[in-house]
């Protein structure tokens, strides 16, 4: 069976059993490269724990360490995490995987800054104008990170293609961040290592839902 042939059988509508299903069997067929990129991007946000020692520390020295870790927040660490979104998302379509993928977003590193810096303050204002907002705006943007990696998009045509993208799959995206909460809530309780258990099987379900959104768009357009 071909790699077209499974996804329209098993995520033929991008529901939110379907995602975790699929995502939970590529975890099993490539689970040791799944878990290393998970490791390497827990291992980068390290340095954001700084951030919220400082309100048990404010001295100038961590204030310091704050900015700088705000700086790297900002301008390093979305770079990682979009390459080890595309990484994901390689896995999921059974694409060949290559850890140097990860750090590909330096190729296009404005991009990822300015998608990253714009989404997350279309976010932000959406949650001060009551809260019902945001939560709209982070399920519609979701795609934001897979659009600019995959389709190599705008930070403007991103943000527009994800809000396009998600039309109809608003609550289905909110479900799946209220079960990805309480994976993360349960991994926790597995002695913390299940965490990165976790976020693998978080990981893949979204991005198994973006393939699922985007293999229809381009079935419908081939038609």
């Amino acid at each position: 069976m071909t790699n077209q042939n499974q996804q329209s059988t098993l995520v033929p509508s991008g529901s939110i059993g379907g995602s975790f299903g699929f995502g939970w069997e590529k975890i099993k067929k490539y689970f040791l490269y799944l878990f290393l990129a998970t490791i390497i991007g827990a291992i980068l946000e390290i340095p954001m724990g700084i951030v919220r020692d400082i309100n048990h520390h404010v001295t100038a020295g961590w204030v310091f360490l704050g900015i700088l870790a705000f700086l790297y927040g900002l301008l390093l660490l979305p770079i990682i995490n979009y390459g080890i979104d595309l990484f994901y998302l390689r896995a999921i379509r059974d694409e060949p995987l290559d850890f140097k993928e990860i750090f590909s977003g330096f190729n296009n590193y404005v991009n990822i800054v300015l998608a990253h810096l714009l989404a997350t303050a279309l976010i932000i204002l959406g949650f001060i104008l009551l809260i019902v907002p945001g939560i709209i705006l982070a399920c519609r943007l979701v795609f934001v990170p897979y659009l600019v990696m995959d389709r190599q998009l705008d930070p403007i045509k991103a943000v527009e293609k994800s809000w396009q993208m998600t039309y109809g799959y608003g609550w289905k995206i909110f479900v799946m961040g209220i079960i990805s909460f309480f994976l993360v809530i349960f991994g926790l309780l597995l002695m913390i290592v299940g965490v990165f258990f976790s976020a693998m099987w978080i990981s893949t379900a979204f991005a198994s839902l973006y393939y699922s959104i985007d293999y229809k768009e381009k079935s419908e357009l081939e038609a």
